[in-house]
């Protein structure tokens, strides 16, 4: 007996556990495989800098072979080149594009990760919106089942005729239909949210029913101005063309002079060295100057190549730039269209209460009909739905907003989180 008590209460304790928002993001913030993508080339790109940065850095390199004459002699020999770049612009500017273009991988990784915030809040509104759908569905269908076994009591007792019992029927099959359609779309909304924390979801806690409007402190041209200035996937672009016009550089210091200093060191040893040069080490110290003079053209093209790029990069930044600038104002309309939804939904909803119980009432009275009854069911399951899509709107399109000026951080999610009620 025991046993089963405690069984009981592990059950309960489990089923009153709710994630809400700022878990479910550290659980994805931890397994979602695209930020953790995004890490990885902001990784390699850092990687890769650091290789173009070598060819400024000293070289050194060990050279040993050995040779048998023909008399039966041999002889090693051992050489050491030491080297150091001196001037050397093109290389200089590659490294330059190089870091430039680590700086626009590090802005995508931010970007990566305001993204993985709103997917998240998207999947769980998404199932929040799937359950509460499927709820809405269910106690519809409920209704029109009730109504199915009173339209039938009253036939079979002579007080309607047989097409009230159909029509009943008619309308709970349809809501039947509408219960599996929200039975699938709450699986895949779970699947949705597993997808990005790799494991299945636990209960979520919803938001509020007396969910205010979120009110936003500044137009939209403010937060146009700010999405140009913090937006990172802008940044990212903006230092794009700027690694784009230092390849330009690069391209076009082929046709420089490059200045080097090395310092060779050579080692003879064998019986097949002469005497002479038995255990000598002779070093060279000297300056390397090389003049390209002539490489076909190849120099020139590089330099097209680099110019049509940078080119190409401008007209993606202004593209991303116009792109940034309608999310903005679409957004920010969303964010006040959301709050007058909000407030027209919950006046559809006490219609709709008020309306169902006045039918019932003229049902019972004979002065409303079945069909009226059935619509207005109908009608209230409808105006609780939408009120809770609306909700659920109002609260992600204000986190896009912030996504779309560049500022999505936990901070942003804490506020929404606050929203929720506790379970």
């Amino acid at each position: 007996m025991r046993v089963s008590i405690l069984f009981l209460a592990l059950l309960a304790a489990t089923a009153a556990r709710a994630d809400d928002l700022l878990q479910v993001w550290a659980q994805a913030r931890a397994a979602d495989p695209l930020l953790r993508q995004a890490a990885a080339y902001n990784g390699a790109q850092e990687a890769a800098s650091r290789g173009v940065r070598a060819a400024l850095l000293p070289q050194w390199s060990l050279q040993s072979s050995e040779q048998r004459e023909n008399s039966g002699g041999r002889s090693r020999t051992t050489t050491s080149s030491l080297s150091q770049t001196l001037v050397d612009l093109a290389a200089l500017r590659e490294w330059d594009a190089s870091r430039s273009q680590a700086s626009a991988q590090s802005a995508r990784l931010s970007a990566a990760e305001q993204a993985a915030r709103a997917r998240v809040a998207e999947a769980y509104f998404g199932l929040l919106s799937a359950e509460a759908q499927l709820a809405t569905a269910r106690a519809n269908e409920e209704a029109f089942d009730r109504q199915v076994g009173e339209a039938d009591a009253r036939f079979k007792a002579g007080l309607s005729a047989q097409v009230e019992v159909d029509q009943s029927r008619a309308y709970r099959e349809l809501a039947r239909g509408s219960t599996l359609g929200a039975e699938l779309t709450l699986a895949d909304a779970r699947e949705a949210l597993a997808q990005l924390t790799g494991a299945a979801p636990a209960a979520l806690q919803p938001l509020r029913r007396g969910l205010d409007a979120q009110t936003l402190p500044d137009d939209a041209e403010a937060w146009a101005r700010r999405a140009l200035q913090a937006n990172p996937e802008l940044q990212a672009l903006q230092l794009d063309l700027q690694a784009s016009g230092q390849r330009l550089d690069a391209a076009r210091a082929g046709h420089l002079p490059t200045l080097s200093l090395g310092v060779d060191t050579t080692q003879r040893r064998g019986d097949g060295v002469a005497a002479q040069d038995a255990g000598r080490t002779p070093t060279v110290i000297g300056l390397r100057l090389t003049v390209p003079l002539f490489a076909g053209g190849a120099v020139a093209a590089a330099a097209d190549r680099a110019g049509f790029q940078r080119d190409a990069a401008r007209e993606q930044l202004e593209a991303g730039r116009r792109a940034v600038l309608r999310e903005v104002h679409t957004r920010h309309l969303a964010v006040g269209q959301g709050a007058i939804q909000l407030r027209s939904t919950q006046l559809a909803v006490e219609a709709a209460e008020r309306a169902l119980e006045a039918t019932r009432t003229g049902l019972t009275l004979g002065t409303r009909s079945t069909t009226d009854l059935l619509l207005a069911i109908q009608t209230l399951a409808g105006s609780q739905n939408a009120q809770t899509q609306a909700r659920h709107r109002h609260v992600l399109a204000l986190l896009s907003l912030h996504q779309a000026a560049g500022s999505l951080g936990d901070a942003e999610l804490a506020t929404v989180n606050a929203l929720l009620e506790t379970r």
